[in-house]
């Protein structure tokens, strides 16, 4: 899953950069390494509204999402050692894409707008 990589630019505010900077550093991550894994967690469990995928409820007392990320990780390690970022993109999976088609969706429908001045994207008043 890790072997052909693409580059994403993106531009945020000098003070967002180091925001983000200061939490890599943290966790020890690089900035990167930390904007790629947040993107992803942030759409864990989100399908296009179209796609007709729902997530399905967490069983009694299960833990929400733990069974298939522990899955996902012990399949992606069957075929041999993998780094943290290749972990990340195995079980996650590649969904740039998909937030920016679903962000210029959403602004188009004037439900979501961008503010430098607000720190990024916001809510509209619809």
């Amino acid at each position: 899953m890790g072997g052909d990589r693409r580059s994403v630019k993106t531009y945020v505010p000098a003070e967002q950069k180091e925001v983000w900077r200061d939490h890599a550093d943290e966790l020890d991550m690089s900035l990167s390494e930390f904007v790629r894994t947040m993107v992803q967690a942030g759409r864990r469990g989100f399908a296009p509204v179209d796609s007709g995928e729902r997530e399905e409820p967490a069983p009694e007392g299960g833990d929400p999402g733990g069974n298939d990320l522990e899955r996902g990780v012990r399949t992606a390690l069957e075929s041999g050692p993998c780094s943290w970022d290749e972990l990340v993109e195995a079980v996650v999976g590649d969904v740039e894409d998909e937030l920016e088609a679903t962000l210029d969706d959403l602004q188009e429908r004037n439900r979501v707008r961008y503010s430098g001045r607000d720190g990024g994207y916001v809510l509209t008043d619809e």
